[in-house]
Order: structure tokens, then C-alpha cells, then sequence
């Protein structure tokens, strides 16, 4: 189902205490209730990855999941390694590592027959776009967060008719490391990764 909502803003959370600790981000979403991104989830629970959940009663369960070496130091799943899943299926992911734009360098992927972009403005700011067809004018949702640490709150802003995959991904994406997605951030990311790994090696 389509649905108009309006602006929304996201609130930190968190629970529990060290190996079971989970935080994240929720909030009410008009027309599709309560929405709860764990990002991460407990790396007791999910050894040799980083991965990022969302869940609600009235949108599919969307998982971001990375795997490999540079997961060791990284506090959220990246866009390196990466399998997203919604619902029950495995989406493809697609992104042009050596885009010289921030429009080039967006990710691309298909699910349910719609084609998404997620694309960068900054690095606190990215746009989900469901691109429009024969049957539907699309809809866009740009996040936007302020603050730091417990203090962010994200705010989501949406231009068309939602459908509840558009609301899952948003919120998911809110929970991933998305800086490959400039190419000031992918350095950093890679820069930062290495001297993690570095120090990790020696300890």
C-alpha cells in the first residue's frame, strides 16, 4: 500500500550491557507505526560479521550484513562485503567504487521490480530514491542526521507515496557505514580501517 506520511525524526536507544548491549535508532512512522533499527546487532550473536536490523510489524525485516577482515574495525556494517536482505530476499547490490560525483558513486539495487538509488549529499545527509514506472510515480526520502553520539536524531523527509520496503530501507541505511559513497569519506573510512587493524595487530 502507497501511503502520504510526513516528516519524521528517529531517536537513539540503547539496552543492555557489554556483549549483549544492542543500540540503535526508533521511531513512529505515520501510516506505518513503530520502527526499530538495532545497529549493530551483539557480536555475540553474529561472529565474524557486523550487521544492522530493522524490524516493525508493518514493514519487512531488512538486514545489512558485512563480512571479511575489515570487519574488525568498524562499529557499523559497510558498504564493502556487504549482503542486504529484505525480507526473504537477497538483493543485489551495485556501485561504481571509482565515480568521480556523488551521483556516480551511488549504490543501485532492485527489489520487488523497483529500482533504488541511495545517494550521498554529505556525510550526514544521504536520499533513497524508488525510481518511478508505468504503474507509480516513485518516492524519495532524504535522512538527514543531527548530533553526535546519543544525541542524533535523524530526520526523514519524504517527496511522493511510500510503500513499507521504502520505510525499512531508509531506516536501515541510517545504520550503515556509508562513506565508500564519497570519495573523502572512502578514504577516511579506509585510512581509519587500517590504523585500527594496525593497533588491533599489536595489542
Amino acid at each position: 500500500m502507497h501511503t502520504a506520511i510526513g516528516p519524521f525524526t528517529l531517536e537513539f536507544w540503547k539496552d543492555g550491557r557489554t556483549h549483549e548491549r544492542r543500540s540503535g535508532l526508533r521511531g513512529a512512522v505515520p501510516g506505518f507505526g513503530e520502527v526499530v533499527l538495532t545497529a549493530p546487532l551483539p557480536l555475540k550473536h553474529t561472529p565474524g560479521s557486523v550487521v544492522s536490523e530493522v524490524r516493525g510489524p508493518s514493514i519487512p525485516t531488512a538486514v545489512f550484513e558485512t563480512r571479511g577482515i575489515h570487519t574488525g574495525a568498524t562499529g557499523l556494517p559497510t558498504l564493502n562485503g556487504s549482503t542486504l536482505r529484505v525480507g526473504d530476499a537477497v538483493v543485489h547490490l551495485r556501485r561504481n567504487r571509482f565515480g568521480l560525483t556523488l551521483r556516480a558513486r551511488a549504490l543501485h539495487f532492485r527489489y520487488g521490480g523497483d529500482h533504488y538509488r541511495l545517494r550521498a549529499v554529505s556525510r550526514k545527509r544521504f536520499v533513497l530514491t524508488r525510481r518511478a514506472d508505468d504503474e507509480d510515480p516513485g518516492v524519495s526520502l532524504t535522512a538527514k542526521q543531527s548530533g553526535l553520539g546519543g544525541g542524533r536524531k535523524p530526520a526523514v523527509r519524504t517527496t511522493g507515496r511510500a510503500v513499507a520496503a521504502d520505510i525499512a530501507l531508509v531506516m536501515l541505511f541510517a545504520g550503515v557505514d556509508r562513506a565508500p559513497l564519497t570519495r573523502g569519506g572512502a578514504v577516511r573510512a579506509a585510512l581509519g580501517r587500517s590504523t585500527r587493524l594496525l593497533a588491533e595487530s599489536q595489542a
